[in-house]
């Protein structure tokens, strides 16, 4: 692999200000940089002078070098990071963050509802955020539609079907969590001064909410109903109960990002908390993994430019704990002293120090970081709590997973040596049970790991854990049986609620110790049997790759057979259902389509 020969390409390089790009063999883009002065800038990694380990490495993969001319150091700082953002160069900064956050959706309608999505479609809605914690979020939802009657339903109202008088109140009305627009009970004007109070609620501006149902306590009071306006009153009690416990900081008014760092090797960590007048609503803490030796003002910027970014921030004040180079246009930097800035700063230093004491926490529980003398004390523990015959250095897991009682599928993980062995982790898509059912799936998967494990001559494990009650234990050991491994291996079963620990044929469960090391174990087991399990979910059911013979229907599209799988449990379920029970749930028109599917033309 020969380097660059940069002499020979140095004086064409442009002294612009723009973004460069370097290339390796194989034409991948490996690092992206921006620069006042590019020829300057890209001069000072051919430096010998100045070259560390970690640069040279780079720099002994560089095959070509692409520029981008822009107009400001501002132009470049903007595409940098887009562009690191999108190809995620190898020795770039790593923003080592790829979850999808939650929103909040006003949909693009009359009567606009409001709820939580994951999904940013183009479809004209309004979308706030993205939010750190979906439960945060719901807890946001629920607040809010104490304060201010909503619309859940999904009908159409517009105008027109409203003034065909095509829909009659709910049960929601009644209780007093909506108006009833569709009876015209409510105008689109009412309904919008809602939203309104929405936003401000989200962006923690609660003084016009406020003052709004102050004005509506004069104007109930005027007309003589007190009760109502007793009921405002308590509204805004909560709502001042509320700011009284997001309020952070005296000044009511500032809205700011704060970032913190703090670095360990090659792993740096920034938290950010959103302040919009006065109160925090967003907090988040992101790791970064490092290269190539970069500054912490190096990290910072660029993490602050990310993560601004990511959650939409508009603030024009950003509060840091060094001084660092920020080409955002418009931008106040601010290193505080003293006063309420400062107390933002050490708490979002706090959040971090949290953020890192945790993840030594999970770390101990997987055991790293623990010699083999460690580790080894806490397989004898758990060969002698649970009486085994052997050391459980090879350990397996099952658990199945559904989605809301469709599409079944099963997971299972693998621990050697007490540490999480993912080469030998599986997933199972479920090929002979139709519906769900949960001991015939588990039978299913185990036979098929274990028969699979037979034929290869492979070693067994010491312990299985079935992920399940006393009849996943049972059906696990029928598939043991009919393969003839009966005393290869020891199965158990593990409650989900209890962490109760069943043998086959006994009737009392085993509880192990909360505090003790081998419940530790089997706890972390069962949590990563789950995760994987659920993303494996997750990814199947986002690339459409559950099918059923309902999608193929004409007519019927993935939201009504999810439906009717919801409901049903299985297509066999479906096609013995009652063309009265099909439409209950799906209406007459599909209904009949579904019907008719399976029953011909018959009446």
């Amino acid at each position: 692999m020969q380097p660059l020969d940069f002499q020979n390409i140095q004086s064409t390089i442009p002294t612009h200000p723009g973004i460069y790009k370097y290339y390796n063999q194989e034409n991948e883009l490996i690092y992206v940089g921006k620069a006042k002065n590019l020829r300057k800038r890209v001069s000072s990694y051919f430096n010998k002078t100045f070259t560390n380990y970690k640069t040279h490495e780079l720099v002994k993969r560089i095959h070509h070098i692409e520029f981008t001319i822009v107009d400001t150091e501002q132009d470049a700082f903007l595409l940098e990071n887009s562009l690191i953002k999108q190809y995620q160069p190898k020795y770039n900064i790593n923003l080592k963050d790829d979850k999808t956050y939650p929103f909040i959706v006003i949909k693009n309608e009359h009567f606009p509802r409001v709820f939580l999505t994951r999904n940013k479609i183009p479809d004209g809605s309004e979308y706030l955020g993205p939010f750190t914690s979906v439960g945060n979020v719901r807890e946001m939802i629920n607040f809010i539609k104490q304060q201010i009657p909503l619309r859940t339903c999904k009908l159409n109202l517009s105008p027109a079907n409203i003034a065909k008088k095509k829909y009659k109140v709910c049960l929601e009305y009644h209780l007093g969590n909506c108006k009833g627009p569709c009876e015209s009970l409510q105008t689109e004007e009412d309904y919008k001064e809602g939203l309104l109070q929405i936003r401000n609620i989200l962006k923690g501006n609660l003084q016009p909410v406020i003052h709004h149902f102050r004005q509506e306590i004069q104007e109930a009071v005027q007309d003589l109903k007190f009760e109502r306006a007793a009921i405002i009153q308590k509204k805004i009690d909560q709502l001042e109960n509320y700011q009284a416990k997001s309020i952070v900081v005296s000044n009511r008014s500032l809205t700011a990002d704060v970032f913190s760092l703090l670095r360990e090797g090659d792993l740096a960590y920034v938290n950010y908390l959103m302040v919009q007048n006065g109160t925090i609503v967003q907090t988040h803490t992101s790791p970064l993994e490092t290269h190539l030796d970069e500054s912490d003002e190096e990290v910072l910027s660029f993490a602050i430019a990310q993560l601004r970014t990511t959650f939409n921030s508009l603030a024009r004040e950003i509060i840091i704990p060094f001084e660092i180079e920020y080409a955002e246009e418009g931008i106040e930097l601010t290193v505080p002293k003293g006063g309420d800035k400062k107390k933002l700063l050490d708490l979002s230093l706090k959040n971090v120090n949290y953020f890192i004491n945790e993840i030594k926490k999970k770390k101990i529980l997987l055991l790293e970081g623990k010699d083999d003398f460690q580790i080894k004390q806490i397989l004898y523990q758990l060969q002698r709590d649970l009486q085994l015959p052997e050391v459980p250095v090879h350990i397996e897991c099952f658990d199945n997973s559904n989605f809301q009682g469709a599409f079944p599928v099963s997971a299972m993980v693998c621990f050697k040596n007490g540490i999480p062995s993912k080469k030998d982790y599986r997933h199972f898509n479920v090929k002979t049970v139709e519906g769900i059912n949960d001991f015939a799936t588990m039978k299913e998967v185990v036979y098929r790991r274990y028969k699979r494990l037979k034929d290869e001559n492979e070693p067994f494990p010491q312990l299985v854990i079935i992920d399940g009650g006393k009849g996943q234990l049972g059906a696990a050991l029928e598939a043991i049986r009919e393969l003839e491994l009966i005393g290869e291996m020891t199965i158990v079963g593990l409650a989900k609620n209890e962490e109760e620990i069943f043998f086959p044929g006994d009737k009392e469960s085993l509880k192990l110790d909360y505090r003790s090391e081998s419940l530790k174990l089997i706890r972390r087991i069962r949590d990563e049997v789950h995760r994987f399990g659920i993303t494996f979910h997750r990814q199947k059911r986002s690339k459409g790759t559950f099918r059923n013979e309902l999608e193929e229907i004409s007519g019927i599209g993935d939201k009504t057979a999810t439906e009717l799988l919801k409901r049903f449990k299985s297509v066999k379920g479906v096609r013995e259902a009652t063309k009265e029970a099909l439409i209950e749930l799906i209406g007459l028109s599909k209904a009949s389509i579904v019907y008719d599917h399976f029953h011909g033309e018959k009446k």
